[in-house]
């Protein structure tokens, strides 16, 4: 009855969602600062018969959670750009899109101070890539200051979606691109849309539902991710990290099966 009445507020109480996620991201950053954790997104496969991604022997044991960046960021070059990401997290796919796609500069924001910090330290070589505090629905950011903005499967932490993409919007440059993705049931990615499209000053120009993706690169990284958890976090912990992971055994990775769970990608251009 009380994790029923729990689950209610989370979903009902912007204000409890976000306090929840900022205080669980806050506390990975803290107590789990290993320098080979740097991404924590479900990751993408592609369709049998794609050219495989080249990535450096350093990268390619997050070859899935780079593939969902790649898929994201797919629709525009940041070559030469400004790019914010939104929700960066531990900054590995920051880090590859700063060391790999050439922007003019990419900026992080994440509203956990630990995970920024241990950004700066982890990733402080790669040129053109820095990390700083802010709150994704009040970005710490001047109007049209960017050519893009990156979010990666982190906007279901956030108390006001649409004020969100309002902020985003109000961010970008005239003709510069939210590249976003993320998930939700059914239902909620309609809402999402509907959100999306309710902003006045961009409009959309992709939107691809890649569920299927999602989950053959959970089930192919099933094995890493468990012998991950298995050496970083205490036994006590393992279920819990398993479910957020989305191992093939939680609620996640069935609701991607079941198609109770959507998993999809937009991109919109500023007007």
């Amino acid at each position: 009855m009380l994790l029923a009445v729990a689950i209610w507020l989370l979903e009902n109480s912007p204000l409890l969602r976000r306090l929840l996620w900022r205080w669980w991201y806050g506390r990975l950053a803290r107590q789990f600062t290993q320098r080979d954790w740097t991404f924590m997104n479900y990751g993408y496969a592609p369709e049998e018969g794609v050219t495989p991604l080249a990535l450096s022997d350093a990268d390619e044991p997050d070859r899935f959670c780079i593939q969902l960046y790649e898929q994201t960021v797919s629709p525009t070059s940041l070559r030469d750009r400004e790019v914010v990401e939104v929700g960066s997290g531990r900054g590995g796919g920051a880090s590859f899109l700063a060391r790999t796609h050439q922007p003019q500069g990419y900026t992080g924001v994440d509203f956990s101070a630990a995970a920024v910090a241990l950004c700066n330290l982890r990733h402080a070589a790669v040129r053109a890539l820095s990390f700083r505090v802010g709150d994704a629905e009040h970005l710490p950011l001047p109007d049209a200051s960017c050519d893009i903005v990156v979010n990666v499967e982190s906007s279901h932490c956030y108390g006001d979606l649409g004020q969100f993409f309002r902020e985003a919007a109000r961010v970008l440059r005239p003709g510069g691109w939210f590249l976003y993705t993320d998930f939700r049931t059914v239902a909620d990615m309609e809402k999402v849309v509907a959100a999306l499209d309710a902003v006045p000053t961009w409009e959309r120009v992709e939107r691809v539902d890649i569920t299927a993706r999602v989950l053959a690169a959970l089930a192919s990284d099933d094995v890493r991710k468990r012998a991950l958890i298995d050496s970083l976090v205490p036994p006590r912990l393992r279920g819990l990290f398993g479910e957020f992971a989305g191992l093939s055994d939680g609620k996640i990775y069935q609701g991607f099966q079941n198609s109770e769970l959507t998993y999809q990608r937009f991109a919109y251009r500023k007007l």
